[in-house]
């Protein structure tokens, strides 16, 4: 990093990038790769199925809770959208459903308080 900027510098953050790339690929490869063929124990197989659903809702959370947008302050439609997606999500088990009907309630919010 730089002085008082807070910026990175291009060679910094091409290692950054070029270093994700490269532990991605190792362990992707290492499950499909190495294990290809192989049956894996039912107790892995049992935690890999929750990784997926485990993976959303600590990507959207801090999103939800501190939105960059507002200063990291809680807000209404933010909040409002977040229970509307967990609602229709929990009532029609439809995930595509669920996302729409949240993001449709954002928009529509934040037309409302604009």
């Amino acid at each position: 990093m730089t002085g008082t900027t807070g910026s990175i510098d291009t060679g910094t953050l091409w290692t950054v990038i070029v270093g994700m790339a490269v532990f991605s690929f190792a362990l992707r490869f290492v499950f499909i790769g190495l294990m290809g063929d192989r049956p894996m124990p039912e107790w892995l197989m049992r935690h890999l199925r929750y990784t997926a659903v485990a993976i959303i809702p600590a990507l959207v959370a801090p999103l939800v809770a501190w939105p960059p947008a507002t200063g990291g302050e809680l807000d209404l439609p933010r909040l409002t959208s977040a229970l509307v997606t967990i609602g229709i999500g929990l009532l029609t088990r439809n995930v595509l459903l669920a996302i729409i009907s949240g993001a449709g309630t954002l928009y529509i919010l934040l037309w409302l308080v604009a």
